[in-house]
């Protein structure tokens, strides 16, 4: 629970929610890593007024977090949510300066993104067997929507039916910070759709302009569902150890680089704010020529 003295953190978990448009799991990472900050100012500092916080007491939590065990990453997760939270405050005049400015994030060493092999998606979708009825027809057009738009799990979840537009063969995706995009799909994956749609009206009725993702009893899926659902699926042709829908948010990536596409254009199709974001996915590239070379050069 918040603080009852700190209303204005329940002001900020709202700004997150409605104005931002963030998913609720990154909301509840906010709201945990303010909660866990709060507290332990209350119990070394005997404060959990954010008009109190110093410098010096936010370095000591983030060294208590390390002597703890915390990851580089973890630990920056929390700088970024204390950075975010008294820029609110900046924001509404609450404060006057940021205790955040001279706090210094330490340095992650950058992990490349995991993806599928493009010959391990083709054998799921060639070879792969999938069940009769709508949770087949449902599991199959799950996996390609990832696979094609490279979409996140909540813009997956929430998707809506006037968002996928069949005669432009488009997709206006809303992604974080409610910004949108637009990601075309192709004439096979049109085909799917009227197939989909066609089922979908059959078993529930009339296109109602609601989820376009619906379970079998008509309702829209849950996070938790569709992460079990790619895990089970990833698992009948990839060993990779992680098997999550951003796996697959990567490997649509990863695959259109690897085929040559701009890396500007990538970024406007995961709808990254910077091209920062973006450059993970040609360090892939580069190691996907290297291993071309080691291959096919006689001298390699």
């Amino acid at each position: 629970m918040i603080h009852p003295e700190q209303p204005f953190l329940e002001d900020f978990i709202s700004y997150l929610q409605f104005e931002k448009r963030y998913s609720l799991h990154t909301i509840g990472s906010y709201r945990s890593d303010l909660q866990f900050f709060f507290e332990y100012l209350q119990l070394q500092y005997g404060t959990a007024d954010p008009m109190e916080v110093r410098p010096t007491m936010i370095r000591s939590w983030l060294a208590s977090l390390k002597e703890k065990g915390d990851s580089a990453r973890s630990i920056n997760r929390r700088i970024s949510t204390l950075k975010s939270f008294f820029k609110y405050l900046l924001k509404k005049e609450r404060l006057s300066a940021s205790p955040m400015t001279t706090i210094v994030s330490p340095k992650v060493k950058k992990r490349l993104p995991v993806y599928v092999e493009q010959t391990d998606m083709n054998t799921l979708f060639q070879y792969v067997e999938f069940p009769e009825g709508w949770e087949g027809m449902l599991h199959r057009m799950i996996l390609v929507f990832f696979y094609a738009t490279g979409m996140r799990l909540s813009e997956l979840t929430t998707l809506k039916d006037r968002q996928v537009d069949l005669a432009l063969m488009q997709v206006k995706i809303l992604g974080k910070g409610n910004k949108e995009r637009v990601v075309p799909f192709s004439p096979e994956l049109k085909g799917g759709i009227e197939q989909y749609k066609s089922m979908r009206r059959e078993l529930f009725g009339p296109d109602n302009g609601e989820y376009f993702f619906i379970n079998s009893k008509g309702r829209s899926l849950s996070s938790r569902s569709v992460q079990l659902l790619i895990k089970k699926y990833l698992s009948y042709t990839t060993t990779l150890e992680k098997k999550s829908p951003h796996v697959l948010r990567h490997t649509f990536a990863t695959h259109l680089m690897n085929n040559g596409a701009e890396l500007n254009a990538v970024k406007e199709l995961l709808g990254h704010s910077s091209l920062a974001a973006t450059q993970i996915y040609t360090h892939n590239t580069i190691e996907k020529l290297k291993d071309v070379y080691r291959k096919a050069h006689p001298k390699a």
